[in-house]
């Protein structure tokens, strides 16, 4: 019989020994669950906040680099400055070789576009052929018509008072037209009104030409003045010359 007790008391026992185990080990996976879940989250949040910061650098890049108007600049260097929604310069492209020799020697990315416009009107190359009578064209570009606006604005004022510049506006769809053909917006616009005196003219004689030199061959083939006496007298913003846009010019 006491032996029968003994038993029964170490089975008893056995059982007390085997749920005190369970509690334990169900404690500590428990524990480690929490453990677990915390470290995983305590990685999630850096990880996540690095991902926001990426998608937020990526949308400020697109941003900033995306242009949402362009200034055409023609005498006989040909360039375009392309400018982004906060008045910056982002590109500076040549569209022919002395634009190109022009755009390469520039530094005024990323600056203002009133102080890159100031400091191409300086520069030798402008300023040899101001010098030698030539005339400036200068074609702000863009869908924005109010954005145009402000920009052709402030051209006009930084240039008021210098001869032989004048300014205007021009469409994106005349913009992609002329870029088709490998012209800058000012050559492109000139190059238009030529053709129609003179059907057989190239996109590659107009590269070569001044802007003077093609209003001299326009003026030749049509008799008649190619700035009306306002404009060259004062200055005029209206419709420009013999073509689309506002015109502003200060004569010679």
């Amino acid at each position: 019989m006491n032996e029968r007790l003994k038993k029964a008391f170490d089975e008893i026992h056995a059982e007390e020994e085997l749920k005190e185990k369970t509690k334990e080990f169900l404690l500590h996976q428990r524990n480690d669950h929490k453990k677990n879940r915390f470290f995983s989250s305590s990685r999630f949040v850096p990880a996540a906040v690095c991902l926001l910061f990426i998608l937020i650098v990526f949308g400020s890049y697109q941003v900033y680099f995306i242009p949402t108007s362009a200034i055409s600049i023609d005498i006989n260097p040909s360039i375009e400055l392309g400018i982004n929604r906060f008045d910056r310069v982002i590109s500076v492209k040549g569209y022919n070789t002395d634009g190109r020799e022009l755009a390469a020697s520039l530094d005024v990315k990323f600056i203002k576009y009133t102080e890159a416009l100031e400091r191409i009107l300086c520069s030798e190359s402008i300023q040899a052929c101001l010098s030698s009578d030539e005339e400036l064209s200068i074609t702000v570009v863009g869908s924005d018509t109010a954005r145009c606006g402000k920009i052709l604005s402030d051209i006009e004022t930084y240039t008021e008072g210098n001869r032989g510049i004048y300014c205007y506006t021009a469409s994106s769809e005349d913009a992609h037209s002329a870029h088709e053909m490998g012209l800058s917006c000012g050559k492109y616009r000139a190059y238009q009104e030529l053709k129609v005196l003179d059907p057989d003219i190239t996109v590659d004689e107009v590269q070569g030409m001044t802007m003077k030199e093609i209003r001299n061959y326009i003026e030749a083939l049509s008799d008649e003045p190619y700035y009306d006496a306002e404009e060259n007298d004062i200055g005029h913003q209206g419709e420009g010359h013999r073509g689309k846009g506002h015109g502003y010019g200060h004569g010679n």
